[in-house]
């Protein structure tokens, strides 16, 4: 009444695969888990290393997800050489120009006070992190060359030509500080700072290429190529950001690529005026800068009871004298 046990025969190893071990060998669906796990933290763990690794200066400001150290290879090109030594030469120009004429006739003041601006809000990142020393070099060398030149005004103020430099700062400040606070990518104040120095500086050599306009034929050609230098610069950097566009298509800056379109028109515009005599936004720019200056003096003559025109008038007279006064009596002949 008993059975006898029944003896079942061992079952073979599953095999996963014919080169496979047997299935206790291979890990179960949680320790896989957990591996993957495991290794996606390594990995993230090394990402942010890398980043951290990766010293990113104000120049090469990047918004979105990115490789970053893709971003930094492309970043240092030949374009942007070309262009750092552009904008370096264009400033050593300018302070050989006024120290041989011992004058700064024929250079905007307007501009330097804006391209001040742009640098000083630019490069507080010099605060912020450690970079290499060519960034240190060329940003410290921008920063004090600005203040030299303005110096420079003060001193040489008499050869100062007021009224060639018509130029309205409020009119360009007012808005690049509005578009810097709404187009912003961060709302910090480094960011902010940054966003307006890019848009400053497509404005910063308007100034000029207006004083260029009223002046007609430039009275020294180191001004004219400090502002081709200037103006090289801008167009060389376009191609450093053409080129990262190419290599990294998820690459954007906006608020660069605004500043730079409109500063490199302008910078076209004057090279044909300076050599054809021609001009498609001459006409343009002056009659909305004089209708700015009408404006601004009937402001003045009601807040202050004066205006710009009016001081500027004073002050040419009183030249005017003090030049004929200086002047050596005619003798008899």
């Amino acid at each position: 009444w008993l059975k006898p046990p029944t003896v079942r025969p061992p079952r073979p190893p599953i095999l996963s695969h014919p080169r496979a071990g047997p299935a206790w060998s291979r890990p179960s669906a949680a320790r896989a888990g957990t591996m993957a796990a495991v290794a996606e933290g390594t990995a993230a763990a090394a990402d942010v290393v890398g980043k951290a690794a990766v010293v990113m200066d104000s120049m090469d400001k990047l918004h979105g997800t990115t490789n970053f150290a893709n971003f930094t290879a492309y970043s240092w090109n030949v374009f942007r050489y070309i262009g750092d030594y552009l904008h370096l030469t264009g400033i050593v120009v300018l302070l050989l120009t006024i120290a041989k004429n011992k004058s700064v006739a024929g250079i905007s003041r307007s501009t330097q006070v804006l391209y001040f601006l742009v640098f000083v809000t630019r490069y507080l990142d010099l605060f912020d992190h450690s970079q290499t020393l060519y960034l240190v070099f060329f940003k410290l060398t921008y920063i004090g060359t600005s203040i030299i030149v303005l110096v420079l005004f003060h001193q040489l103020d008499k050869t100062y030509e007021r009224r060639h430099d018509t130029a309205n700062l409020a009119v360009i400040i007012i808005p690049c500080c509005t578009a810097a606070v709404l187009l912003t990518s961060e709302y910090s104040i480094l960011e902010i700072l940054w966003t307006f120095s890019e848009f400053i500086e497509g404005f910063a050599m308007v100034p000029q290429y207006i004083f260029c306009y009223r002046e007609r034929q430039g009275k020294d050609w180191g001004a004219s190529l400090y502002v081709v230098s200037l103006g090289g610069y801008r167009v060389f950097y376009a191609f450093n950001w053409i080129y990262k566009k190419i290599q990294m298509p998820h690459y954007s800056d906006i608020q660069s690529w605004i500043g730079g379109v409109i500063e490199i028109m302008f910078f076209f515009d004057f090279l044909n005026f300076r050599f054809t005599g021609n001009s498609m936004l001459r006409t343009l720019v002056l009659s909305v800068d004089t209708k700015i200056n009408e404006i601004s003096d009937k402001v003045e003559m009601k807040v202050l009871g004066t205006s710009s025109a009016q001081r500027m008038e004073t002050e040419g007279g009183e030249m005017r004298r003090r030049r004929k006064a200086e002047e050596p009596p005619m003798e008899d002949v």
